[in-house]
């Protein structure tokens, strides 16, 4: 029984880092897989398979060099001196999407609970601060608790489409796209995604002593992502092509649920992003106790403290500016991944 609960565990964190504010409005389903049309159901077989396969070696790479931050594992990946630049970049990425996911939580706060962004931002911190207090067992609980929350947002969603007149639409969507961006678009989004989990894959993937959890809680947990993206999918194909003009086309669907949908949408909008916020945050100050030689819990407040001054920008602002370019740089880093085949050679 130990052993099913650790597999559940790796799987939900696996789920809960890579799904962040974007997957829960819709908008990177949409903008990654829905407006290929009737394609996007494959491009989700081969992103799937993706994170079940590359999800999984990650974390065992992790384990057997016994790594401690993801410093190690791309020093393993590049070598020595090229893999401290790349974890370098990594740093500066990962610090980009961490200030993007709190100025998300702020935003939630003043533009759908009409309450103070800056108590939003307040919020998350003080939360994400006692949550890494505790460490990995932390970050475990959260995921245990925000996952299957996610995952009965995503029933809820599902059933509500298969009442629509549409529901079929999914397998028979138009685009106009050209065949090379529909099949890159899967590549972009693991390659982003697993990109930054590693911040929290790794450490994951050395503290698990037995290899065979790290197998299967790999594949749930891409799975299970690959679940989602496929529900999320089901339910924009539905109300295209008008829900493509929204900003948060997953809103859209949500409003005509009911009020008490709606309200549990936004707690699995805020969920995801904390989830992704403390992965990134834990993360950081882990690659930056093992450069600095300084203990964690200063490190974690100085992150938490430049995250402030820094989500001061705006949500929008960031993640229009930011996110391109990391997409395209993980791409490099997925690759040397693929071809890596084990940790010693």
């Amino acid at each position: 029984m130990k052993k099913i609960e650790k597999t559940i565990q790796v799987a939900f964190t696996y789920i809960g880092t890579v799904v962040g504010a974007g997957f829960a409005t819709g908008q990177e389903i949409l903008q990654f897989f829905t407006r290929y049309g009737a394609a996007a159901a494959v491009t989700i077989a081969l992103a799937t398979f993706l994170f079940i396969w590359l999800g999984t070696k990650l974390m065992l790479l992790a384990h057997d060099i016994g790594a401690k931050s993801y410093e190690d594992l791309n020093k393993l990946l590049f070598g020595e001196r090229v893999g401290r630049w790349i974890s370098f970049f990594t740093m500066i990425v990962l610090f980009g999407v961490t200030t993007v996911m709190l100025a998300g939580a702020g935003s939630i706060f003043s533009e759908h609970l009409h309450l103070s962004y800056q108590l939003g931002l307040w919020l998350t911190l003080a939360l994400t601060y006692v949550v890494i207090s505790r460490g990995m067992d932390g970050i475990l609980a959260v995921n245990a608790v925000v996952v299957p929350l996610m995952l009965l947002f995503t029933v809820f969603i599902v059933d509500g489409t298969l009442e629509s007149p549409n529901a079929g639409h999914w397998l028979e969507l138009p685009t106009d796209q050209r065949t090379g961006k529909i099949w890159l678009a899967p590549l972009l989004y693991t390659a982003f995604n697993l990109a930054m989990t590693q911040a929290v894959l790794v450490p994951l993937g050395s503290a698990i002593k037995d290899r065979s959890v790290i197998v299967y809680g790999g594949l749930l947990g891409g799975a299970g992502i690959g679940l989602m993206l496929l529900a999320g999918h089901f339910a924009l194909s539905a109300q295209m092509p008008g829900i493509a003009r929204f900003e948060i086309p997953m809103g859209t669907i949500v409003h005509q649920l009911g009020r008490e949908m709606q309200l549990l949408f936004l707690l699995v909008i805020f969920a995801e992003i904390f989830t992704t916020f403390i992965a990134d945050v834990y993360g950081l100050a882990l690659q930056l106790e093992q450069r600095l030689h300084i203990r964690q819990k200063p490190i974690v407040i100085c992150i938490l403290a430049l995250c402030y001054a820094v989500s001061q920008i705006g949500f929008s602002t960031l993640l229009s500016t930011l996110y391109p370019i990391f997409g395209c740089i993980s791409l490099f880093w997925l690759g040397f991944l693929v071809i890596r085949r084990k940790a010693i050679e």
